[in-house]
């Protein structure tokens, strides 16, 4: 329970601080201007670390203890942040963040006694501190430069990071005395993801140096942590694929400066995200495409956690192979996505369709319905209900009704936190049913298919279209399939592959309703409201 108190109070911290760092960032000359080398075109505030570092930081004091280690992190991260947001507002030269970077570095490999003992092909033997402890300086201090030059586009940085943080505490759940490290990673997920509703594209916030090196550095510590203390039967060459994608776009673009006689640390826009767009790929396809690259690399690491560092070697260069041969080749052929245009006939049917009231309207009227009567269903459906779920429920009910009552907003967070809560309560609980009818179950299956296929319909052609998938979204639901897939082992009695789909299905169809909801007494925000009700009178009717 604590690493959920850890992530949600990472998150809310983040959420609830972003927002006041963006009125504040033009007084204090934290503003993006655009120039030819970037890629968005209105100044944009960069405050997001702050939310970030602090999210994160805050869960780490309250929950873990110290030791030299943790007391080393929490020192270099709060330098990071300093310099990061000494940059964001004065532009330092590239010299300067070095010297922020080295001191937060040493102070954990040397205070902390935080580094690398054993190297790849060496075959685990051990190599003196004397060698280590200056190697794990560069190894981090590159890492805090890969992320932060990787820091390009709209949710790029911040997606990575959450992906390899997730699956550093995957690993270190699967081994004892690794609690630091799963509450580090996990509240810096947390601190992220809050940043990241902010930072889809197109972003009203970009996180800066002041959080781009926070991710980077922890991303690096954490990584030699995991490796080289918490699990020494890891491999030594995990940590390519842990970090995977910004080391080696970072090595390729110092590779091509360098052959170009270049100045190493001037910004170009030579980087795998800037060679996608010049390809033709949109902004959120090439964050897509990029993800799904480190999806690989992180689900790579967990399958090959024990194997040989030659094969997790040459699998990390294989794949970044084929990225380069692909981006090479295409570039040289002219090759451009999006050339094929929609032919006549198909456009004026699409368009026909987008005019036709009951296409635009039908859809969005049943999924109204649709969700809340499955929620209330099941809500009488249920009979086994754990006390601490009646509890939650209780208290739910009671903001639920003060948000029907006085809530200004029809968005307002605590509607759309209600119905994603009722929503897996409700898929929870029912998977934990002992005694379910067959026909019930194939009902059940062609009530979510038909829900997915409204949704879907629904978000096509609704007359004002206020919601879209985009690329956290994709995030979000990589990461709710990977806690089904590989937790499968933890807990009982659960299908998992049906608990997440239920999941993706139900949250995705309450953002909908959300989005277009024009009064707070909906049928929606009502359903939540009774199902909790519900829930919360089962310990008492069923004991």
């Amino acid at each position: 329970m604590s690493n959920l108190f850890i992530f949600f109070t990472a998150l809310v911290v983040s959420v609830a601080i972003i927002p006041v760092m963006i009125r504040l960032a033009p007084r204090l000359g934290m503003v993006d201007i655009p120039d030819p080398r970037k890629v968005h075109t209105i100044p944009t505030p960069r405050v997001g670390g702050v939310g970030i570092v602090i999210g994160s930081l805050i869960p780490v004091l309250l929950w873990v203890q110290l030791d030299n280690g943790i007391i080393a992190y929490l020192f270099g991260a709060l330098i990071l942040l300093v310099f990061g947001l000494w940059d964001d507002s004065r532009e330092l030269g590239h010299y300067v963040k070095f010297i922020g970077q080295f001191i937060a570095v040493v102070a954990v490999v040397y205070y902390g006694d935080i580094y690398v003992k054993t190297l790849p092909f060496a075959d685990l033997e051990p190599i003196s501190a004397s060698i280590g402890k200056p190697f794990t300086v560069f190894a981090i201090v590159g890492m805090i430069n890969a992320v932060n030059h990787s820091d390009g586009l709209d949710g790029l940085a911040g997606g990575l990071s959450v992906l390899s943080l997730s699956c550093i505490a995957y690993l270190a759940s699967l081994t004892d005395d690794s609690y630091q490290i799963i509450a580090i990673a996990i509240a810096t997920v947390g601190g992220v993801l809050g940043f990241l509703r902010y930072n889809t594209h197109p972003a009203g916030v970009f996180m800066g140096d002041g959080g781009s090196q926070f991710l980077g550095f922890t991303l690096g510590v954490l990584a030699v942590m995991l490796t080289q203390t918490a699990n020494t039967a890891l491999s030594p060459a995990l940590p390519a694929l842990l970090l995977g994608l910004p080391i080696i776009d970072i090595l390729a673009v110092f590779a091509q400066r360098a052959y170009q006689r270049m100045n190493w640390f001037r910004a170009t826009k030579n980087h795998i995200h800037h060679r996608l767009l010049e390809l033709g790929f949109e902004h959120y396809e090439t964050v897509v495409i990029i993800y799904s690259i480190q999806m690989l690399f992180v689900v790579s690491a967990i399958i090959l956690r024990y194997e040989t560092d030659s094969l997790i070697i040459s699998l990390y260069l294989l794949v970044c192979v084929l990225i380069f041969v692909f981006l090479i080749a295409a570039k040289s052929v002219g090759w451009q996505v999006h050339k094929t245009r929609m032919s006549p006939g198909l456009l004026n049917i699409f368009q026909s369709l987008m005019r036709n009231t009951v296409v635009r309207t039908v859809p969005l009227r049943l999924l109204s319905l649709a969700v809340p009567t499955l929620l209330i269903f099941f809500g009488i459906f249920i009979t086994q209900v754990p006390r601490d779920f009646s509890i939650a429920a209780a208290i739910l009910s009671v903001t639920s009704l003060l948000s029907l009552l006085f809530a200004s907003r029809t968005d307002s967070i605590l509607f759309r936190a209600n119905a994603y809560i009722a929503a897996a309560f409700i898929v929870y609980l029912q998977s934990q049913q002992t005694a379910i009818e067959p026909a019930l179950k194939i009902a059940e299956i062609f009530y979510y298919v038909v829900l997915a296929t409204t949704i879907g319909l629904a978000a096509r052609f609704a007359t004002d279209i206020k919601f879209k998938i985009n690329p956290l979204d994709y995030l979000l639901i990589f990461m709710v399939i990977s806690v089904g897939v590989f937790s499968r082992n933890h807990v009982e009695h659960a299908d998992f592959g049906a608990i997440v789909a239920k999941l993706v299905i139900l949250f995705y169809g309450c953002e909908l309703i959300i989005a277009h909801m024009k009064s707070r007494w909906h049928y929606l925000n009502i359903g939540t409201l009774i199902t909790l009700v519900m829930l919360a009178s089962k310990d008492m009717l069923f004991p």
